[in-house]
This record gives C-alpha cells, sequence and structure tokens, in this order.
C-alpha cells in the first residue's frame, strides 16, 4: 500500500471536470485507489465518490492506493493536483 497527501491548489476546487480527469487517471492503472479526507474514504474510479468529498481549495487529501501498480498510480494522481487539473 503506498500513501501521499495532496492539497487541492487549483481555486475552483474539485468540479466535475477535475473529477472525471482523476477518473480517467485512476482507471489506467490495476490497483484499487482511494481518497481520504476526514476520516471518509472514497473510490477514486467513482466520479460521484469524488464530487461527494466536498474537496474545495486548499483541502488537503489522501491518496491511497494499494496494487501491483499502486506507486505508479499514486504518483499519476498526485501530478494530477500539482499540475491544478490543468485549469490555471
Amino acid at each position: 500500500m503506498v500513501e501521499r497527501d495532496v492539497v487541492i491548489k487549483n481555486r475552483a476546487g474539485i468540479h466535475a471536470r477535475p473529477a472525471a480527469l482523476i477518473v480517467k487517471t485512476a482507471n489506467e492503472f490495476k490497483s484499487q485507489i482511494f481518497f481520504e479526507k476526514d476520516g471518509e474514504r472514497v473510490n477514486a474510479k467513482s466520479i460521484m465518490g469524488i464530487i461527494t468529498l466536498g474537496a474545495t481549495y486548499k483541502t488537503p487529501l489522501k491518496v491511497i492506493a494499494e496494487g501491483e501498480d499502486e506507486e505508479a498510480a499514486v504518483n499519476a494522481i498526485a501530478e494530477l493536483f500539482e499540475r491544478k487539473f490543468e485549469e490555471e
């Protein structure tokens, strides 16, 4: 299992477009990938799960992956956050 803390850097937070980008990226990996916020865990391959987190600007999240490509999965998801979901 690999975990990494990320922070939402784009001002709009996670809305439909970033959520879709996360799901698209997560589905490229075989590993199970989750986001955790305030003790709530959601599947990173579920657009509705991600949106229900209500993650806004500067919200910290934990990315958790478990499986054969877990390291690459966490790195790819974290990179989306670093690039502000290519919105800014």
